[in-house]
């Protein structure tokens, strides 16, 4: 096991904006590996994994379509358990995040791979390779490492970039020891998992965030090849378990950008989940396979933003145009300009045991 001080020193940054370690690329989980969790014995050595809303059936020796997920003679193998493609040191903002201890920093943790297919995905040279193909950006560290170094440098951990469900293992396990260790934990999620792994990994997290990529089937089924329905439970499932989680909806030019269809969203967001929860609209950028769109002009997220706002969302953002006004938090009661941001960075900050320092309401989120 390398130690946590090699990790620190070793782990560098690179051009594409994330970190890679520089230790030695390490081959990827033999047969008879790490055993997953979720799944079950459907005779003749196929197996049924439970984890995601997909439920592979997976003949032995195949993969699900996750691809990280491999059937060795009846018994399912997490491949990526311990070898994380991506690291990297980031403020929580970047999730984005911003009604969990704003200002902090947290280490980023991802892996191979996803269960969705977002034509528009901007870690697509994660998010769309196998391990195999992404061999050579790996190495082997364990649960106690990841959280001996995020210990180490007082800050919390975000499992990010690709899809965390597909290696709920090594999340889990880390999320948990985290937990004890008294660390901000989070996720960051395209909503795909099944309700009953998805119930025992929130035991171990402080806040998640969503990406609810739009809000008709069609979308979800056209541009990123999975299903809707299972967003929509696990956020309903997230506001059940009393966890702080935040919403994120890209807007990309003509595929989900009706404003008739966002208010429909924001009339959902707030009959079933409440108007606290933040909503964040972010800008696209053309990348993956729709490098042919244009990026989403401002002022359709300000549109958007006007509609939240007209629904009694309290907490609306515009996200991906740095220097923009509504990146910062404003109290709902007063309009003081509570949080104020440039970007990533928190600039000022009037929050006070969870209450606005101007007027005293309450603004709800994880301050310490």
């Amino acid at each position: 096991m390398h130690s946590r001080r090699s990790f620190l020193k070793q782990t560098s940054c690179i051009a594409s904006g994330l970190c890679f370690g520089g230790l030695n690329a390490l081959a990827y989980a033999p047969a008879g590996g790490y055993e997953a969790r979720y799944y079950s014995n459907i005779g003749r050595n196929a197996v049924q994994c439970l984890l995601c809303f997909r439920s592979c059936t997976i003949p032995n020796g195949d993969r699900g379509y996750c691809r990280v997920r491999e059937n060795n003679d009846g018994t399912l193998h997490s491949v990526v358990y311990a070898r994380p493609a991506a690291l990297q040191l980031d403020p929580i903002e970047k999730e984005p995040m911003f009604h969990n201890i704003p200002g902090s920093n947290i280490l980023c943790i991802g892996t191979a791979s996803c269960n969705f297919r977002c034509q528009f995905c901007h870690n697509w040279h994660l998010t769309q390779r196998s391990p195999e193909e992404l061999r050579g950006r790996t190495q082997h560290l364990y649960p106690e490492e990841i959280v001996a170094a995020a210990k180490e440098r007082g800050m919390g951990m975000s499992f990010t970039y690709n899809e965390p469900t597909i290696f709920y293992e090594y999340m889990y396990d880390i999320a948990e020891l985290g937990q004890r260790e008294g660390l901000n934990v989070i996720f960051h999620t395209n909503g795909g998992m099944q309700e009953k792994p998805l119930r025992r990994l929130l035991e171990h997290m402080t806040a998640v965030t969503v990406d609810l990529k739009g809000f008709t089937a069609d979308f979800y089924q056209d541009v990123s090849f999975a299903d809707m329905e299972p967003v929509i439970q696990t956020l309903k499932t997230l506001k059940e378990e009393g966890v702080w989680f935040e919403i994120v909806n890209l807007i990309i030019p003509t595929l989900n950008d009706n404003m008739r269809t966002i208010r429909e969203m924001c009339k959902w967001i707030v009959n079933e989940l409440g108007v606290d929860v933040p909503v964040h609209f972010t800008r696209f950028s053309p990348a993956y396979k729709m490098t042919h769109l244009q990026p989403t002009p401002v002022r359709t997220l300000e549109r958007a933003r006007d509609i939240a706002l007209d629904e009694s969302i309290k907490f609306v953002y515009i996200g991906n145009v740095p220097g923009h006004k509504n990146n910062s938090t404003f109290c709902p009661r007063c309009d003081e300009r509570i949080i104020q941001r440039r970007h990533f960075s928190v600039l000022d900050l009037k929050i006070k045991d969870g209450k606005c320092e101007n007027c005293g309401e309450n603004i709800p989120g994880k301050w310490s």
